[in-house]
């Protein structure tokens, strides 16, 4: 699932500016109305030199020189401030941050020689600094300074035998300069911009396979604009209602971690992309805060900047419908991703109004309910298209791909399920129609978008009717879509494979790759049944002809479940969720797993069908107000479709908390 470079955050800085007048003034105090701990996050581009040599076996020249370096970073940072009364402002912060999700920009530096290719990966930057400003009126310049550290990890590849050495972490030490400007948004909440200079001074490493050594030495630079939210009580009398106009603005968190892991199971054989028999755990982590603010009458801007890191298991791979949602990384230490950068424009039509609550990607306040809805830039394709009451989001309810999702449902997305796009929405009292167009990935499981607009992309239709028998509510969508994108026939690369002696159909399906079109449907139901107790039913289909883009090895998909809220036993907040799906692929599909071809999460080198069996329920149990901790226990039978392998007890336990 692939990958596109966002744009600079200036929209971002621009609007926390534009707040600036709502905010509440600070009046000059002894300074302890504004001291104390703060934690918060940022996000910006680290650019600098990277000046390194790789020195290979006796008798070849080493390879040396300057090269720039860039990337997109998000970081947390925590620490404390004290506010005197002559106004300085004397503090200590500690900070880490991480480059981008994209593979590419991890490359701190890379050289080559004549017997080996080298690279120094960065897999993340702190610092430990001192801070001294100058309370303004809310505004506190400020200078700061310390030491630096980050972890890297040096690789090299003997051209001569195609052997890897590499090492693990790597921590180095450095020194960083620089200074900014807070500015206070209200009793609790700050925003800030700043500048950074990091040295990490020369160093090296001797690589065990053969007498090489890599040394480099670091300027970089980080321009970065970020949030804090200070701990303490807050003064009733500052604590004033937020303004609901052009400028105000609201912010929420969210974090969620999931362990995962199934016991030894009865396989015949492991293949390339098989759940390993032997049994495994991996866990997967995400660190999220969303902002919005209300740019204007009807105009919204939301902003979604995420740290995440983990790996499914096997690679997430192994199962079409894979046992953890969350699992579409694979990072070892966090790594900062734009996953949401969006406008949206409502235009009221009139009519009977409704109330709109705070939430994740949505402003408090009121809004027509006859309305038309405008969506442009980064998000999910699910944020607005396959939403489901019970069964929509696997930080908060079933982990399952086929069970929160429409399981051949191939929506666009990269390797973190966002894409870009723009969406239209009509909504009526009891109805909504929706259209959307967005960007597909260019070649099946990448990270680059094809931008070859609108002759390629991924087109979607949904109608949704709302309704409430016995004055239960339910409601129905039914949406069709169409992917134009350049894909890989099953059929050819299988006859191709054929007539081409030592090669699979995984080897000729890239020879196979033209402008094609996929095309399916879903249909999306949920209904109260009684109170506390939902249901839901999802049917989706594709055609099977073509690559799978995007989402997950499925053609055909039959999921369905209960929801059950926790009031009759006196804990309203807890869930109990029950479910199960059965999944297909075409025959199409299947004779090209069976020669040896591999989807984008599954592909055992062989392959006897049966359709893949899943039956998955759970227990939500609120620990507190916006914290939950998760049981979740899952049954795959014929993993991957394969009838001689599993099946497969996945055992998982979530932690998900949220403001």
């Amino acid at each position: 699932m692939p990958t596109f470079r966002t744009a600079p955050r200036c929209l971002v800085i621009a609007t926390l500016l534009a707040a600036a007048p709502f905010a509440v003034p600070v009046e000059a105090d002894d300074g302890r109305g504004r001291s104390g701990f703060y934690v918060g996050g940022h996000v910006g581009y680290i650019f600098g030199n990277a000046n390194a040599t790789l020195g290979d076996p006796i008798g070849v020249a080493a390879a040396g020189g300057i090269t720039p370096f860039g990337s997109l970073f998000g970081g947390v940072q925590a620490g404390y401030e004290h506010f005197f009364a002559s106004r300085l402002m004397l503090g200590i912060e500690l900070d880490a941050s991480f480059s981008d999700y994209l593979d590419p920009v991890q490359v701190l530096s890379y050289r080559a020689t004549g017997t080996g290719t080298a690279t120094e990966q960065l897999e993340y930057l702190a610092s430990l600094r001192g801070r001294v400003g100058y309370d303004m009126g809310g505004w506190t310049p400020f200078l700061t300074g310390g030491i630096a550290w980050a972890s890297t990890r040096f690789s090299r590849i003997d051209l001569t035998t195609g052997n890897e050495d590499a090492n693990p972490s790597n921590i180095r030490l450095g020194y960083t300069l620089g200074g900014g400007l807070d500015y206070q948004l209200d009793p609790r909440w700050s925003a800030r911009a700043e500048y950074l200079y990091t040295n990490l001074g020369l160093t090296g490493f001797l690589f065990d396979s053969a007498p090489a050594r890599y040394d480099s030495q670091y300027d970089l630079h980080r321009v970065r604009v970020g949030l804090n939210y200070k701990f303490g009580e807050v003064d009733a009398t500052e604590n004033k209602a937020a303004d609901r106009g052009p400028g105000s603005w609201e912010i929420h968190g969210q974090t969620a971690f999931v362990f995962q892991g199934y016991p030894p199971f009865t396989a015949a054989y492991d293949g390339p992309q098989s759940l390993p028999s032997s049994g495994q755990s991996r866990e997967t982590w995400a660190v999220s805060a969303y902002l919005g603010v209300r740019l204007w009458e009807g105009g919204e801007l939301y902003y979604n900047p995420e740290l995440l890191q983990g790996f499914g298991l096997a690679q997430t791979q192994g199962a079409a419908g894979f046992p953890n949602g969350e699992a579409q990384r694979a990072y070892p230490y966090p790594r900062y991703s734009t996953s949401r950068l969006f406008l949206r424009q409502t235009f009221g039509l009139g009519g009977e109004r409704e109330k709109v609550e705070s939430d994740i990607d949505q402003l408090f306040g009121e809004r027509d309910i006859s309305r038309v809805t405008i969506t442009a830039g980064r998000y999910a394709v699910q944020d607005i298209f396959d939403n489901n009451a019970y069964a929509n989001d696997p930080r908060v309810d079933f982990l399952n791909f086929s069970i929160w999702a429409a399981g051949a449902f191939d929506y666009a997305a990269d390797s973190v399920g966002y894409t870009w796009g723009v969406a239209a929405e009509l909504n009526g009292p009891n109805w909504s129609t929706r259209l959307g167009y967005f960007l597909e990935p260019a070649y099946s499981d990448t990270n680059v978008f094809d931008l070859a607009l609108f002759s390629r992309g991924g087109y979607i239709g949904e109608l949704e009717l709302r309704y409430a028998p016995y004055s239960r509510p339910g409601s129905v969508r039914l949406g069709a879509w169409l992917n134009s994108a350049f894909a890989g026939s099953y059929n050819d690369a299988v006859a191709l494979a054929a007539v081409s002696p030592g090669l699979s159909p995984n080897d000729t399906i890239a020879l196979t790759h033209q402008g094609r079109t996929k095309y399916g449907f879903y249909l999306n139901l949920d209904q109260e049944i009684i109170d506390n107790v939902g249901a839901f039913a999802r049917f989706s289909w594709n055609d099977g002809r073509t690559e799978i883009m995007s989402f997950t090895d499925i053609t055909t998909s039959l999921s369905g479940g209960l929801s059950i809220k926790g009031n009759s036993w006196g804990r309203p907040s807890d869930t109990i969720g029950i479910a199960g799906a059965v999944n297909w692929i075409s025959a199409d599909f299947a004779t090209y797993l069976a020669n040896g071809g591999l989807g984008i999460m599954i592909g055992d080198g062989a392959l006897t069908y049966g359709s893949e069996v899943v039956a998955e329920t759970y227990y939500s149990l609120q620990v507190a107000k916006g914290l939950y901790a998760t049981a979740d226990y899952q049954f795959i039978a014929n993993p991957a479709y394969n009838a001689v392998r599993g099946p497969v007890h996945v055992f998982s336990g979530r932690l998900m908390a949220k403001f």
